[in-house]
């Protein structure tokens, strides 16, 4: 909806060539339809995230269609996305990308992918989009300083500085507070940024040559807090990952940094809540199972090398039998199924997908705009701002949605 006052004469620069940017400049120019509009990028790469996000096949967004549900998947900014997606949510984000030729499919996780499962489909878009909007994109540009004037704002570049009216800031996430000091400089508030999706690293324990092995649906819980996520962790060569174990470091990001990443994490690995429970089930498949191999006859579901590993860890016989499994030994299997221990010590995040929480204050933006309340003319859009996800998806979401409202210029 292109508007006919001066607006549509605009000059709008978009810092960041990233998901956001390139989002940010088509809201602007479906909004103002002849604003002059640039894109710089201090490196020489593009829409980088989105190339390697999902393993290369690009998690565009998460089919969750309601904008209260979709809000409740950020431990940081959960209201003010709500707000936000009251204008674009993901329902909107898949309408776009099918209006320009992509389909979108969801997963049985909600998670959603071109039907193409490859992210260059998503890079191939936004390529032929920034053609036909006349969007131009300037790589190795670095921007040094931003000076507000009277009309706008100007951009110090290397070699010469250029007046704007309007300036979208979308350069991502920094893992340094240094990083947003020249943001700091025209007097935003910056969170302190922390990691906040990465895998638990728990050195020396023999877990970890269970590599590759996942477990469909065990409950992690950080000991010491009220921390808890259920849902698939992967086994890695150096300790835990998945989607239950990403979650939790979501929504633990500044609990865990504070402890320097060392903690414990308790397990139920069959998430049934609680002993009488499993004594239950054990009683009624002990008549059909009683002259088997324990090792043979796992109850649980559990992959056999998980059960495998259980049963060394209880100290039980991989070649006894379950009419000889003393109570004693049953009890301890039953406590290692439900309330399992592992130290954890520091954390892998993963550079290329690097997310996280902290950036520009969220009282410094007013979401209705997503305008700087510090500097007139000032947009925000995407990870530079303190909002983050869970992993499925919403990361993007907040940009696509983040972006498209900066882009109105209201």
């Amino acid at each position: 909806m292109e508007k006919s006052d001066s607006y549509s004469k605009l000059k709008v620069a978009i810092i960041g060539g990233g998901a956001a940017g390139f989002f940010a400049a088509f809201s602007v120019k479906e909004h103002h339809k002849n604003a002059d509009v640039v894109i710089y990028e201090k490196s020489s790469k593009l829409l980088a995230k989105v190339k390697v996000s999902g393993g290369g096949r690009c998690n565009v967004t998460n089919s969750c269609f309601s904008a209260s549900k979709l809000s409740k998947f950020y431990p940081r900014g959960e209201k003010n996305m709500k707000k936000a997606f009251s204008v674009f949510q993901a329902k909107d984000t898949v309408v776009w990308f099918e209006e320009r030729g992509v389909k979108l499919k969801a997963e049985d996780d909600n998670r959603m992918f071109p039907t193409t499962d490859n992210s260059q489909t998503i890079i191939d878009c936004f390529q032929r989009e920034v053609v036909e909007k006349g969007i131009r994109v300037i790589t190795q540009t670095p921007v040094n300083k931003l000076i507000p004037n009277s009309s706008g704002i100007t951009l110090r570049l290397d070699d010469r500085s250029e007046n704007f009216d309007k300036v979208i800031i979308s350069t991502g996430g920094s893992p340094k507070e240094t990083g947003f000091k020249w943001l700091k400089d025209l007097g935003h508030s910056i969170t302190p940024p922390v990691p906040s999706l990465f895998t638990f690293n728990i050195p020396g324990n023999p877990i970890r040559k269970l590599m590759g092995l996942v477990i469909d649906s065990a409950t992690v819980r950080i000991q010491g807090t009220k921390l808890s996520y259920t849902g698939p962790i992967l086994m890695t060569h150096w300790g835990m990952s998945g989607p239950a174990i990403l979650k939790l470091s979501a929504w633990g990001a500044r609990i865990l940094a504070e402890r320097d990443y060392k903690f414990n994490i308790q397990i139920n690995w069959v998430s049934i809540k609680n002993e009488e429970e499993v004594n239950s089930l054990l009683d009624s498949e002990l008549p059909t199972i009683r002259r088997k191999k324990i090792i043979n006859a796992n109850p649980f579901g559990l992959p056999n090398r998980m059960w495998a590993f259980l049963l060394r860890k209880a100290e039980i016989s991989h070649d006894s039998l379950w009419l000889e499994l003393s109570k004693k030994s049953r009890n301890k299997l039953i406590n290692l199924l439900l309330n399992d221990v592992y130290e954890v010590s520091g954390k892998t995040t993963f550079k290329e997908e690097f997310v996280t929480c902290g950036g520009i204050s969220l009282s410094d933006i007013d979401f209705d705009s997503m305008e700087s309340r510090v500097c007139k003319h000032l947009y925000f859009a995407g990870e530079v701002i303190d909002v983050d996800g869970i992993t499925g998806g919403f990361n993007f979401q907040a940009a696509w949605t983040t972006a498209y409202i900066a882009g109105k210029l209201n």
